[in-house]
């Protein structure tokens, strides 16, 4: 099939990892994430919302950042705290590859 006037820039097949995860945290906020782990970007994760269909790509450097959790996911303070809480287990440390 071909497109006429697409100029694509990228498009590669990759086998990936994805965990799904619900949980709800003490401050009794429910989660409901898919986490797509890739060998694209630099090693971080794909984490998405599947309740407000809000997808970030999330490494140990993006929870450090103050609001960043609050902003992307749309989240009180509380409920950002908790989630960044559970995404440091995930998440790991970011191996840069090739």
């Amino acid at each position: 099939m071909q497109l006429p006037n697409y100029d694509f820039l990228s498009d590669s097949l990759e086998d990936t990892s994805t965990r799904f995860v619900t949980f709800i945290t003490p401050g009794l906020k429910r989660f409901d994430l898919a986490i797509l782990t890739t060998n694209r970007f630099y090693g971080k994760k794909l984490v998405t919302d599947l309740q407000f269909g809000k997808t970030a790509i999330i490494g140990p450097d993006d929870l450090e950042e103050e609001g960043y959790l609050e902003h992307v996911f749309n989240l009180t303070e509380e409920e950002g705290d908790e989630l960044r809480q559970f995404l440091y287990f995930v998440v790991g440390t970011v191996n840069f590859t090739d």
